[in-house]
């Protein structure tokens, strides 16, 4: 099988462990995840198989969308509810303070990577270190919140969405909104609506597609090509001479191609048939290789 599929993750579980029970469902071992979503997160998340997963570090940079609830008057080491508590405060904070203080969220921010967090630190994970009582000095990271609207609030739990850019954390930026208010804040619920293009209606459930295997339905409906997923990248249509030679890692002369190009640009590569053959960068008058798909 090779392909994406937009899998809605559930409460509970890895994104990780996702992709492991893709795997016993489909037969398929490779396998690969865009945008790691922590276990108590839910929503969007798409999963590469076969040769897809080749793909992964070519996958155009795109804007997340979330919904996130969050309380005020406690922190937690993980900075979500599912951690232990390091303080708690008073909440003298109204609705319209938190729409105020929200104001002042939108934009370019500077960003903390929290310690629970799958940022690598010389060669390590933070959440390993974070396991084990080992806290690291971390450098911040700008991120852009380009939209941040107010949902509603019930029984003290109040819920955003946020559209944001590629390695913003929410949970961060909840605890940020909480220094802000004054009395801390936590995140409690978290689901991506939105990423590498693929929305909420776009998913099935894991559970769907172990239904689907016991029933002999099969995958091929929901099965994307790789192509989709990078159809940011401009399209090149190559001559057949030109395919072998893309597809053996050789290098086209850009003079020779009917297409116009830009100096480092990635470019998706097809046959005159239209069968995909892989990614190429337009540099120095060629089309180098930088990924050829293997339908396996």
């Amino acid at each position: 099988m090779t392909g994406v599929i937009c899998v809605y993750k559930e409460k509970g579980i890895t994104s990780f462990g996702v992709c492991s029970r893709i795997r016993a469902i489909t037969g398929e071992k490779k396998c690969g995840h865009t945008g790691t979503l922590d276990p108590m997160a839910t929503g969007v998340l798409p999963v590469m198989l076969g040769g897809a997963t080749k793909f992964l570090d070519f996958f155009p940079e795109t804007d997340k969308e979330y919904r996130a609830s969050f309380v005020l008057g406690i922190t937690t080491d993980t900075l979500d509810i599912t951690g232990n508590v390091t303080a708690e405060y008073d909440v003298d904070v109204s609705v319209s303070d938190v729409l105020t203080a929200l104001d002042r969220f939108h934009g370019k921010i500077k960003q903390l990577p929290p310690m629970y967090s799958a940022v690598s630190l010389n060669g390590q994970r933070l959440y390993d270190l974070a396991r084990r009582g080992i806290e690291v000095v971390r450098s911040e990271r700008t991120a852009e919140i380009k939209n941040l609207s107010f949902v509603g609030e019930k029984n003290g739990e109040f819920t955003i969405d946020v559209l944001c850019s590629k390695g913003t954390y929410i949970r961060t930026l909840i605890d940020d909104l909480g220094r802000d208010l004054g009395c801390g804040a936590v995140m409690t619920a978290l689901e991506r609506k939105a990423a590498s293009g693929f929305l909420l209606e776009d998913c099935i459930s894991v559970d769907e597609l172990q239904r689907r295997k016991n029933e002999g339905i099969g995958f091929a409906d929901i099965l994307l090509p790789v192509d989709k997923i990078l159809s940011e990248y401009d399209k090149i249509t190559v001559s057949p001479a030109q395919s072998v030679r893309f597809k053996n890692g050789g290098a086209l002369d850009l003079c020779r191609l009917k297409s116009e190009t830009a100096e480092n640009a990635l470019y998706r590569v097809y046959e005159p048939s239209g069968q995909f053959l892989g990614l190429g960068q337009a540099v120095s008058g060629e089309l180098k290789v930088k990924r050829v798909f293997i339908d396996k």
